[in-house]
């Protein structure tokens, strides 16, 4: 296993020189620039050309590149032009308000989503079967944008069960019991239907492979030597069922810990994914390029976790 994860790590090192690049390159070619925003008719042209080049965007890309680089290993991402502050400090503290944000929808997703697919799959085309994959369908259909506005007015401003922005009260004092009590409050909503969300899928795959490993030769060699079907099911059809859900888990933490950008931005949550939204729009380049590259390696962390996990529950798939 260990040698597994060190070729994972091994591959990532050039996969993450290129998505830097790509990142930069693509930084770079948007439209406009930080200072933008700051002409007007009254503004001098010398001044924003002189804040241009105090920034060092006259200089060649490579040479912009390079210092980025050399600057994020002593950790220094840049100023954000839009906040005027640290890079590093503004996202590490919407990274913990995503990180929050994101294990409470893993455990709601994973919490609905086994015992539906597994209820789905072990009666297959009953009542609850039925049901089960209605539910999923009307969720596979809908736009997931749309599922979260429906949620947002419901239970936001129609039954005012939850607020409706906003990541804790205003008048919480930090450090006490009632601000974490606030921010799991703020957190609840859109946990529920990012977790709900993220169901259909799971229980699709979690559904299939219940039926397909029930009509496999090993199970029906252990019912026919008389295995009590408890036993059956529990160890052989749900556990090997229970392998492809293991390997999208790495994939799913890291995936959420990016941000969703539809359910920050809906919810109006200060997270990575609504920093990022608001940096796009602003041209805020030091806060997108940062985005981006965390985004990608968190993409390349999941995989590598998922790796690892299939690796422990299956060791079949182990590279020696």
């Amino acid at each position: 296993m260990w040698k597994t994860i060190l070729r994972r790590v091994l591959i990532m090192i050039p996969q993450l020189i290129l998505l830097s690049i790509l990142v930069f390159i693509l930084a770079k070619m948007m439209p406009g620039d930080p200072f933008t925003g700051l002409i007007t008719p009254q503004t001098d042209p010398a001044q924003i050309a002189h804040l241009k080049a105090a920034a060092g965007l006259n200089d060649p890309w490579w040479t912009q590149y390079f210092h980025w680089v050399v600057n994020m290993f002593h950790g220094d991402l840049g100023q954000s032009y839009t906040y005027k502050r640290a890079v590093t400090g503004l996202i590490g503290e919407r990274a913990v308000n995503t990180f929050w944000l994101a294990l409470l929808t893993v455990v709601i997703s994973y919490g609905i989503a086994i015992p539906f697919g597994v209820i789905a799959g072990r009666y297959e085309d009953t009542l609850r079967d039925k049901s089960i994959q209605l539910y999923t369908f009307v969720l596979l259909a809908m736009p997931s944008f749309v599922f979260y506005l429906f949620g947002l007015v419901v239970f936001g401003y129609v039954l005012q069960w939850f607020p409706t922005s906003g990541y804790v009260s205003l008048n919480a004092d930090p450090g006490t019991i009632g601000y974490w009590g606030s921010r799991l409050y703020h957190m609840i909503l859109p946990a529920l239907v990012g977790g709900l969300v993220s169901t259909s899928g799971t229980i699709q795959y979690l559904r299939a492979g219940v039926i397909d490993n029930t009509n496999e030769d090993f199970v029906r060699t252990a019912r026919s030597k008389g295995v009590p079907e408890r036993v059956v099911f529990n160890r052989h059809i749900l556990r090997n069922s229970l392998l492809p859900i293991a390997a999208f888990l790495g994939n799913s933490i890291t995936g959420l810990l990016g941000g969703s950008i539809y359910v920050e931005t809906i919810f109006s949550y200060q997270g990575m994914g609504q920093l990022f939204v608001s940096s796009i729009t602003a041209n805020d380049y030091s806060v997108i390029t940062a985005l981006t590259l965390l985004f990608g390696f968190l993409t390349l962390l999941g995989n590598l976790l998922s790796d690892i996990i299939m690796s422990i529950v299956d060791p079949r798939v182990r590279v020696e």
